[in-house]
């Protein structure tokens, strides 16, 4: 068993310098199964270790993997341009351990949005080659017909390519509220292929990434830990 002190512990969930860890232990911020841990020299084993931050289980992880309900007006770009980035809404320690957003959602776009400091859970995610189903419910502008979403189903054709691009799901669930499943993950894909189908998106929100559904009781701007990339692949995503 290979144990850690607290303090190396710290540093290696990106809680600040080796010199800011040992500080904070010693201030009596860190507690282990509710017990206050201020020795920056206790060893612990840190697998499947849990340390309580700020009232907030954190789990000690090679690799970070969290879900967020992202709310409007935040751009999910490390280099924001006209709005905010979502990486303010994150506590120091996920930022300083370079978690990024898996893929991208518009500013004006909700719901789930997955971040990690994993490459690998991320390239899988975004790869093209690697499908993974993401539902989206959109407030349409005006009513769509089941021939409508059958278009969707079979394929339209968007502006930047000759290819069409299919839905694997469209389906009505109130007058003017569409669910639909992709695989893709192109710029604007729902907006776009709506459009070709001569409708408008009003509002636009993402409720399941993979195996991964967006909490009814997370509220916009928070997030929660995920145990790891078998939570989001071990469901509804393509091999």
């Amino acid at each position: 068993m290979k144990t850690m002190t607290l303090a190396d512990i710290l540093f290696s969930q990106g809680f600040g310098t080796r010199y800011d860890c040992r500080q904070m232990a010693l201030s009596g911020a860190v507690s282990v199964a509710g017990v206050v841990k201020d020795d920056p020299d206790e060893r612990f084993d840190p697998e499947g270790l849990v340390l309580s931050w700020r009232g907030r289980d954190w789990p000690v992880c090679e690799k970070a993997v969290i879900a967020m309900n992202k709310p409007a007006g935040y751009e999910c770009s490390l280099k924001p341009s006209s709005h905010p980035s979502v990486m303010g809404l994150l506590p120091g320690p996920l930022r300083k351990r370079a978690v990024q957003p898996v893929g991208r959602l518009d500013q004006d776009t909700t719901g789930l949005l997955i971040l990690t400091d994993d490459g690998a859970l991320l390239h899988r995610l975004t790869h093209p080659k690697k499908h993974v189903d993401k539902v989206y419910v959109a407030e349409l502008r005006h009513p769509m017909t089941e021939a409508d979403c059958a278009r969707l189903e079979a394929g339209v054709v968007l502006d930047d390519d000759p290819r069409p691009v299919a839905a694997k799901c469209a389906r009505m669930i109130g007058e003017k509220t569409l669910e639909l499943t992709i695989a893709q993950g192109k710029y604007h894909q729902v907006k776009r292929m709506v459009a070709a189908c001569g409708n408008r998106v009003d509002a636009l929100r993402r409720i399941r990434v993979g195996a991964i559904d967006l909490p009814a009781d997370l509220a916009p701007g928070e997030w929660i830990w995920l145990s790891g990339p078998g939570e989001i692949l071990g469901g509804g995503a393509a091999k």
